[in-house]
């Protein structure tokens, strides 16, 4: 093994531990950035939903987040800059569907993966806020965070046409906003388990979309 010897004849340290000390370093740094990214954005989306939009200030964040004011002066110049890149941090593949063969089982995991995933990185109620607002800062949060999930679920219907599981010439972005709309309503209306819901709309969407 190749080690590192000091001039002063110090302890030897293996050369992989000195190599790998600035990777951990630096993977610790993007955690903790990572978690105050998280405090400032549901500061904000906590703030939106219980004051309005009118109410969002750097001094109101820094004290709904405990997050320090210069903290996030370090991120964004102002809240208009906050709010135009307020956005979550990737989450890895809790909604990544590819790993999914197009099947009446596999359509229930996706709706399990949107309505979970949804619900715990913002609030359905966030969501819904979100979509039903007029302003242009909460609109971009939405292309945002609903975008990539609407391309997710289309790459997985796109699938499912391809092996011939599913129908042809589905209108896919109708069927997702059945399914958004449907996951709002039933926020909405009732305390309806996620798992009942997913019952209910694979339920309502599989013959809808199954080839056979």
């Amino acid at each position: 093994m190749t080690v590192i010897t000091t001039t002063k004849g110090a302890a030897q340290q293996p050369a992989g531990n000195a190599l790998n000390a600035p990777k951990t370093d630096a993977s610790r740094h993007g955690q903790r950035r990572e978690r105050t990214d998280e405090k400032i954005m549901r500061a904000a989306l906590d703030l939106i939903l219980t004051r309005g939009i009118g109410a969002v200030s750097i001094e109101a964040i820094a004290k709904q987040s405990g997050v320090a004011k210069t903290t996030i002066y370090r991120r964004y110049s102002n809240v208009d800059d906050l709010l135009q890149n307020l956005c979550p941090a990737p989450r890895g593949n809790k909604l990544d569907f590819s790993d999914l063969e197009p099947s009446y089982d596999s359509l229930r995991i996706v709706l399990t993966r949107i309505i979970d995933g949804f619900d715990k990185e913002f609030g359905l109620k966030a969501i819904g806020m979100v979509l039903t607002s007029n302003n242009q800062h909460l609109h971009a949060l939405a292309d945002r965070v609903i975008g990539p999930v609407q391309q997710r679920f289309s790459e997985f219907i796109a699938k499912g046409m391809a092996s011939g599981a599913f129908k042809e010439n589905i209108d896919v972005p109708f069927v997702f906003q059945t399914v958004i709309g449907a996951m709002m309503a039933a926020k909405a209306l009732s305390s309806t388990p996620h798992s009942a819901w997913v019952d209910q709309t694979a339920a309502l969407l599989y013959p809808a979309i199954s080839a056979s």
